[in-house]
């Protein structure tokens, strides 16, 4: 089982939002990361077949997506960063609507709407009308409507969008069950979503893949640039101002530590630290601070 992008290219008249991707998907969890703007959505749009590529293929076990029709669409499942539905939907009528329209026979899609209305904690809120929910529990919604044909290749757009820190956990639990004999690709922010439970991850930006690997092998892109020092609490100001900062906290005994990204020492005192894969996505975008 793999997903083959390409040489994949996509211009909107003066603009190129995806340039020349190749990539090679496995089973497992991937993380695609990249700043606004660096192609992520447009990518995943053209993976899903809802949009064309100006050149390149996409080819699901070497046969081209859009050749395979819907062959393609019933191993497949996709949430959008903003998923549709009509108004006056509960959460139980779209699920049953969207296993309607994804072929499922009726004693499938009832077992499998109830299974996920309880793995996404939604049996409460069944009857409820989707447009009455908070945004978290659309996500799920969304979630679980992505999930309903068990596909064998999963795309999701930013996920865990609204969802709390509980729902999070929960959530990134269930994509790594999942995902044993699947090709999951999650573009995301929030890095920590990705950073325990990615295969491997794709790094975006301007349109391209500028890096791929594992975590591990990723993280050693930035090993010798992060460093951690302890200030006093009224430098801190200063150095946050002149300084890539990836995090500060408070001790008890009144200093600040200061987490930070530079090629060499910049507070006196200062120590190297195990990088992490939030220390590369600031240092590769450094104008785009990660939802924390």
């Amino acid at each position: 089982m793999q997903l083959e992008i390409c040489n994949v290219k996509k211009q909107y008249k003066d603009k190129c939002a995806v340039n020349g991707v190749n990539l090679l998907l496995t089973p497992g969890v991937w993380g695609l990361l990249g700043a606004n703007g660096a192609g992520k959505t447009t990518l995943m749009r053209m993976i899903a077949g809802i949009t064309g590529t100006t050149e390149g293929e996409i080819r699901y076990d070497g046969v081209e997506i859009h050749t395979m029709g819907k062959a393609y669409r019933d191993i497949f499942g996709y949430l959008p960063q903003e998923f549709g539905f009509y108004p006056g939907f509960s959460v139980q009528d779209y699920l049953e609507y969207m296993a309607t329209l994804k072929g499922l026979p009726k004693g499938e899609a009832d077992r499998k709407i109830k299974e996920l209305l309880s793995r996404l904690t939604l049996e409460d809120v069944k009857r409820k009308k989707i447009s009455k929910l908070s945004g978290g529990m659309k996500r799920r919604v969304g979630i679980a409507q992505a999930l309903l044909n068990d596909p064998e290749v999963l795309i999701l757009d930013e996920p865990t969008s609204g969802l709390d820190p509980g729902e999070r956990v929960r959530f990134r639990n269930l994509l790594s069950e999942f995902a044993r004999d699947r090709i999951v690709l999650i573009s995301t922010h929030i890095v920590s979503d990705i950073e325990y439970i990615s295969t491997k991850n794709a790094v975006m930006k301007d349109g391209k893949v500028i890096a791929v690997g594992g975590t591990e092998d990723l993280v050693m892109h930035v090993d010798g640039k992060v460093w951690q020092a302890a200030v006093r609490q009224e430098e801190a100001a200063r150095y946050e101002a002149k300084l890539q900062i990836v995090n500060m906290h408070n001790r008890e005994d009144g200093k600040v530590v200061v987490r930070y990204l530079a090629e060499h020492e910049a507070v006196s005192g200062s120590k190297q630290v195990e990088p992490r894969l939030e220390d590369l996505y600031l240092w590769l975008f450094p104008d785009h601070e990660e939802e924390r």
